[in-house]
């Protein structure tokens, strides 16, 4: 699966709550939310990508 992929899923996923020029995630914390998504996926390829991006996003901005 492509990184920048699921990176651009994750920032468009964070426009939804943001406008774009305020989204509160810093480029490190953007690799590890994309590392974590690519890992979920690979353990259990079934699940729905955006799914999995919803969920991990939200968890995010709920922390």
């Amino acid at each position: 699966m492509d990184k920048k992929f699921v990176v651009k899923m994750i920032q468009n996923c964070f426009k939804q709550y943001y406008e774009e020029d305020s989204i509160p995630i810093e480029n490190q914390e953007l690799e590890q939310l994309a590392n974590r998504i690519l890992s979920i996926k690979q353990e259990e390829p079934a699940i729905n990508l955006y799914e999995v991006v919803n969920d991990i996003v939200y968890e995010f901005m709920t922390d």
